[in-house]
């Protein structure tokens, strides 16, 4: 462990640093964000593939413990809300979503009132907390408890408008709660405060009244993490496994797992950025590699019955597709088409603005990327999954 965190000390800055003197974050690229999840169909290939990881699920405390390590915009976690009913219909859920963007919150918040009229015996949390602190939902070190911001709704009615009507009344704490600031030369956003909102529905309190979270008094053991692009493809592989991967697999469950879901190229999206950029590649910390140093890292008495999980590419890998008409993607390919490919394509390798002006002024960045979808009668994405479990007993079943 002395190791990695002596090699991660070490590693070069890999962030370019605008004439601000602060990197540039592509993923606070709110536009170029927006337009790649609504003309992509990635996050409903991921719910779909998360999905089928729920028949290893069977949890065995007095509830159901779910962790979504990355919310976005809500829409992955709402659709394994809903296979999650399908399969355990009258199991109480305890679900901790983590999120920083403020925006995200709101959208992820307006997602869930149908989600408490579908599954009534719901304690929904969700929390600005880093990711070695989230699981717990304590600040570290303790002594900042204090100043957490924590905060309980208890929703009335029984109906999904009269719970979206009270749940927009959240705006001001989401506000107040998720406000940020830039860390260091790296540019990395932090909490200005630390911040705790739990929704769960009055009317149910006494059966999810003991499952609801209390300050210092939370385990975070969780039967299923969802760990979906939860970092960035160019940070070091040591500086995802110690920051995320190593932090959110202490909080498997007995009996339950994590899993990570991350780009890993080799697709016409990348085609596209190579006309450009020859030399890009920024998915080189593949799942096995990262597999591997999660193993590593995770050598105490504690964490040495976790058993990670690399499947073949056949089952590993998976791809999202850009939504196109057939008749979009005959040889004169619109401009809409083409920016939309255009803005996946860089979104997905996380191409910097400085750079991205550069390509701009050769004014072929378009004509490429019509290029490619017509070659390939469309564009995808390729993904990876990789899973870390923690086995109920000390005798793993084979497969699992």
């Amino acid at each position: 462990m002395r190791t990695l965190e002596t090699a991660i000390q070490k590693l070069p800055r890999r962030l370019p640093v605008q004439k601000s003197g602060t990197a540039f974050r592509f993923f606070d690229n709110r536009e170029k964000y927006l337009m790649f999840v609504t003309t992509c169909s990635e996050k409903w290939v991921i719910a779909k593939r998360l999905s089928k990881e729920l028949r290893h699920i069977s949890p065995v405390s007095n509830a159901l413990y779910l962790f979504d390590a990355g919310l976005g915009d809500g829409t992955v976690l709402s659709h394994v809300m809903r296979a999650l009913h399908r399969r355990f219909t009258h199991v109480p859920w305890v679900v901790v979503g983590k999120e920083i963007s403020m925006e995200d919150v709101r959208l992820s918040l307006g997602k869930m009132a149908d989600r408490f009229c579908e599954h009534p015996e719901l304690v929904f949390v969700i929390t600005n907390l880093k990711y070695k602190e989230a699981p717990t939902l304590m600040p570290s070190p303790p002594s900042t408890s204090e100043d957490l911001n924590w905060h309980e709704m208890a929703l009335e009615g029984d109906t999904s408008e009269e719970f979206e009507q009270q749940i927009r009344t959240l705006n001001s704490k989401v506000t107040h709660g998720w406000q940020v600031k830039t860390v260091g030369k790296s540019g990395n956003l932090a909490y200005v405060r630390p911040s705790v909102v739990i929704l769960y529905r009055k009317d149910r309190e006494f059966t999810v009244g003991p499952l609801i979270p209390q300050p210092g008094k939370f385990v975070g053991a969780y039967d299923l993490i969802i760990a979906s692009q939860p970092y960035r493809a160019r940070v070091a592989a040591e500086f995802k496994v110690m920051n995320v991967l190593a932090p959110l697999a202490k909080a498997i469950a007995p009996g339950g797992r994590m899993v990570a879901i991350q780009s890993c190229g080799r697709d016409p999206g990348m085609e596209i950025v190579n006309r450009i950029w020859p030399d890009e590649n920024p998915f080189s910390d593949g799942r096995q590699k990262l597999l591997n140093l999660t193993k590593d890292y995770l050598c105490s008495p504690d964490n040495r019955n976790l058993r990670y999980l690399d499947h073949s590419d056949k089952h590993a890998r998976f791809r999202y597709h850009l939504h196109t008409m057939p008749s979009e993607v005959q040889r004169n390919i619109g401009t809409s088409t083409g920016l939309a490919a255009w803005n996946a394509a860089i979104y997905v390798a996380q191409i910097e603005d400085k750079r991205l002006e550069q390509a701009l002024e050769k004014s072929n960045y378009l004509d490429i990327a019509r290029e490619v979808v017509f070659k390939h009668g469309g564009l995808w994405f390729n993904d990876e999954a990789f899973v870390i479990a923690r086995p109920r007993t000390k005798h793993a079943i084979a497969g699992q």
